[in-house]
């Protein structure tokens, strides 16, 4: 299974796995599976620790390596198309970099880990 993780997975992933259900545990620990994560969520959370609205243990350069490579996560680049897509959504969520996740989940038919419950608003599958 291709899954993109929501931004709260990938930080749960990383440092706080008791906010990752069991499931999506087994997800990311499961070698078949290939693991994604949104070049929003990276900037999403860059934005939010410059705020001081986020915490993590170590440098988030030093967290995306580190997944890189013990998890191999793929970063999902933003292209053209992602970007575009969001004009075919409907207005459920307001967040913008959920929004964008859910256009990439749709248009490279990806499987999103997240709690978010507004996601199942979108035709993408969603998995906790």
């Amino acid at each position: 299974m291709n899954v993109l993780l929501d931004t709260h997975a990938f930080i749960g992933l990383d440092s706080i796995p008791e906010k990752l259900s069991a499931h999506g545990q087994a997800i990311c620990k499961d070698p078949a599976n290939r693991l994604f994560l949104s070049m929003a969520s990276v900037w999403e959370m860059q934005i939010k620790l410059n705020i001081g609205k986020l915490n993590l243990p170590r440098p988030l350069p030093e967290i995306i390596e580190w997944q890189q490579q013990n998890n191999l996560i793929e970063i999902l680049p933003i292209t053209l198309r992602h970007v575009y897509g969001l004009a075919l959504m409907p207005d459920h969520h307001r967040d913008p970099f959920d929004r964008l996740i859910i256009a990439q989940a749709q248009i490279e038919g990806l499987t999103i880990l997240s709690q978010d419950s507004e996601f199942t608003a979108y035709p993408v599958n969603v998995i906790w």
